[in-house]
């Protein structure tokens, strides 16, 4: 057991983001693996009126389990902090800052994380011009679950330059984060807060069936495999778990996190990039965190008792530090 007594949780999920459908998953696998250890769930589907919802409910604790945004941007943590109702998972700053790309790169290329150069671009733009030598990534700046991700190469049939008609992010979302597109292999470590300190967990590399890994790899079973841990050299597995602890602090992170990379193995260590850095990592049967959880010998309940065993710690500590 990672908590002492049975609690009250609210579990808040669903929401209006992208990631609706994900979140739904990850918040009912959490709310029935607290009752099946015995505390008491109240189920949140997140709408307008979640403050007063909550403030009904009455919680000890709040699992936070959206995904994109309000869930994961601050708008929930600043809410919640505000009522001075614990939550898991990161706090506002910290939420600020890494749902947003660019500005994730701002905090951590300074702290020697190495990540893709680029540039936000206007989408209008794409269609007179390229923002970067072809290959390149495009993405939406704020969007977790590689929702509205493209990779535009020679050969791809977008146009060149990017016809109008072509269906990609430029027809939802106003600008875009365009990044040098890393070939390679596809890498994520978990790292997760204990009561004696942050640990990274493993290494998993992930093999789309087909494509890259977007939202229909991640959350259609068998669309792609997992293999953790990894079948990397050993100094490459020991830089992605230092890499991805040192994220996790640089940030600011709390209760969990995921840092997905790219690897270019033709370089070594110098092919290593981290791509992003998730606050709020999914909790579905497909999702990574759990399932290196799994791998080190951790119960999905007792990992989410570890998760909220976290917010407590911090919301009982002394006021006035970190971000929440």
């Amino acid at each position: 057991m990672t908590l002492n007594s049975k609690l009250h949780v609210a579990v808040l999920m669903g929401g209006w983001a992208n990631e609706r459908p994900v979140s739904l998953m990850s918040g009912e696998g959490v709310a029935k693996a607290l009752e099946s250890r015995g505390h008491r769930v109240t189920r949140i589907d997140m709408d307008r009126s979640v403050a007063a919802r909550i403030a009904e409910a009455a919680p000890d604790v709040v699992f936070n389990a959206l995904h994109g945004v309000p869930g994961e941007d601050g708008t929930v943590q600043g809410m919640l902090d505000l009522m001075g109702v614990p939550y898991t998972h990161s706090g506002l700053a910290t939420s600020v800052i890494a749902i947003d790309k660019q500005l994730t790169k701002n905090a951590l290329i300074p702290h020697g994380i190495p990540m893709p150069g680029g540039r936000i671009v206007k989408s209008a733009e794409l269609y007179e011009r390229d923002p970067l030598a072809r290959p390149y990534v495009l993405k939406p700046v704020n969007e977790g679950s590689s929702v509205g991700v493209a990779i535009v190469t020679d050969a791809s049939n977008y146009g060149n330059p990017i016809r109008r008609d072509a269906k990609g992010p430029w027809q939802e979302f106003p600008e875009l984060l365009a990044e040098p597109y890393i070939k390679g292999r596809e890498m994520t470590a978990a790292v997760v807060d204990f009561a004696d300190g942050s640990r990274a967990l493993a290494v998993t590399e992930l093999k789309p069936k087909s494509g890259f890994y977007d939202f229909d790899a991640k959350y259609t079973d068998g669309m792609t495999e997992h293999v953790c841990p990894a079948q990397i050299p050993a100094e490459i597995e020991k830089l992605c778990l230092e890499i991805a602890l040192r994220a996790h602090s640089v940030l600011g992170c709390r209760g969990c996190s995921r840092t997905d990379f790219r690897w270019d193995e033709d370089q070594g260590e110098d092919g290593l990039f981290v791509l992003e850095t998730n606050t709020q990592p999914g909790m579905t049967p497909l999702s990574l965190v759990p399932e290196q959880a799994k791998y080190i010998g951790m119960e999905y309940g007792e990992l989410v008792e570890t998760i909220i065993a976290a917010a407590l710690r911090h919301f009982d500590g002394p006021k006035g530090e970190g971000d929440g």
